[in-house]
């Protein structure tokens, strides 16, 4: 399902819902160990899970991005800078599943904000074929699907 973008008082809203059949430890575990992190969005490390402690995003140039996490619940809640804006995510518990709840708080729309979302929208199908057993076997084609869908939705907001 694509993500809601809403226009919101100080800027957009991106929400993304996924039902998984795990437990919130395991998708948990997803987000914020780093052998199993690094399955899903290889440049991004966690380097001190706590509040006010940093997620590094290597920039493949030798540079590195520091994230600083803003608030952290262990086992229901992650949110961390992401550039100019915030990805937060949300994990609650359902019966024998997991409600994951991404959300993006975008400063300001740009053509690379269709590229992000549908790159998160990615990133949530391939922690969901991970912890399911699976495998995507073309990220670069599942993208190239859900892009202009992206695109469309952000020329409505």
């Amino acid at each position: 399902m694509i993500a809601t973008i809403e226009k919101n008082n100080i800027g957009y809203i991106a929400r993304f819902e996924r039902y998984l059949e795990h437990s919130v430890e395991d998708v948990w575990s997803m987000l914020t160990d780093n052998d199993k992190l690094s399955k899903w969005f290889s440049e991004l490390h966690v380097e001190e899970l706590r509040e006010g402690g940093t997620i590094k995003f290597d920039m493949g140039d030798g540079s590195f991005e520091e994230m600083k996490i803003l608030e952290l619940q262990m086992h229901s809640v992650l949110e961390y800078t992401w550039a100019e804006d915030v990805v937060r995510f949300e994990l609650n518990p359902e019966e024998n599943s997991c409600k994951l709840i991404l959300i993006e708080k975008i400063k300001l729309i740009t053509d690379h904000t269709p590229r992000d979302l549908a790159g998160w929208h990615v990133c949530l199908d391939v922690i969901q074929a991970l912890l399911d057993g699976r495998i995507i076997e073309s990220r670069k084609e599942e993208w190239e699907k859900w892009y202009p869908r992206y695109v469309s939705a952000v020329e409505k907001v």
